[in-house]
């Protein structure tokens, strides 16, 4: 049985607008795979039906299976006993998506209470532990500040720990280095690379960014309008694209490395 099976996907509005229309992929224990489309391609809505997260309006179609779960059908019960211990989740936006009225630590602590019954100086032990694999350095202080009191690459270690804490099988990133500076999305990468590397967590890493996919993920998915228009292993995606979108991607990526005066193979 595959981690992750998606087959036939489809999310809709209350209009019955289709928002994701016959999304099919699977994802392997260990895979890194790509989901690849502009703003409004249906990505991020993809990752949120995998995960049971879709906002309300909203509904899904088709069948997610996720470690043995039937994503759709499921209860929220199930559904959330498999999010943090199957999949987690790391955000675009780290300050959003961490809670502002929670130290980071408890944050942490939160999902090794809940899976792995932590508590006391193991449940900090941990928390210390998760930031350590991070490289954050002044763990302690680290755990006691608020979101805001953080800067942005610390905000977005800080959701990759809380994320990986409990070692999931799957780790989902929906485009987590967008709102960061060039620097930091650099570290921000190479550290995601490490961490799934080191854990054998599968990956499935979200993004408009066709360059950053070609270093993420072996195997890509093209969306456009809520549709896969191209998959295959992301090399040949990017060395011999055949749908004209991707090829208007792939070109845009060239011109964008010209600019800046750098050449890509």
């Amino acid at each position: 049985m595959s981690l992750l099976t998606v087959d036939g996907l489809s999310v809709r509005d209350q209009a019955g607008t289709s928002l994701v229309d016959d999304v099919s992929f699977t994802v392997e224990p260990g895979d890194r795979t790509g989901l690849i489309g502009e703003s409004g391609s249906g990505k991020s809505l993809t990752a949120l039906a995998v995960t049971g997260l879709l906002p309300a309006g909203l509904t899904a179609s088709g069948e997610i299976r996720l470690g043995g779960v039937d994503m759709i059908r499921a209860s929220e019960r199930r559904r959330t006993a498999v999010r943090g211990r199957v999949a987690s989740v790391v955000f675009q936006e780290p300050l959003t998506a961490l809670d502002p009225l929670m130290p980071a630590g408890r944050q942490i602590a939160g999902p090794l209470h809940r899976f792995q019954g932590l508590r006391g100086d193991a449940l900090r032990n941990a928390v210390r532990a998760a930031l350590d694999e991070v490289r954050l350095t002044d763990t302690d202080r680290i755990a006691r500040a608020y979101p805001h009191q953080l800067s942005g690459g610390q905000r977005q270690r800080v959701a990759i720990a809380m994320a990986l804490a409990c070692r999931p099988e799957l780790l989902i990133a929906d485009e987590p280095t967008t709102a960061l500076d060039v620097t930091v999305q650099a570290e921000i990468l190479d550290l995601l690379d490490r961490l799934v590397a080191t854990h054998g967590t599968a990956l499935l890493f979200i993004t408009h960014d066709l360059p950053v996919v070609a270093n993420v993920a072996r195997q890509a998915y093209v969306l456009r309008a809520g549709r896969v228009v191209e998959s295959g292993p992301t090399l040949d995606i990017i060395e011999r694209p055949t749908d004209p979108y991707t090829r208007t991607l792939v070109e845009s990526a060239r011109r964008f490395d010209a600019a800046l005066g750098r050449d890509r193979d």
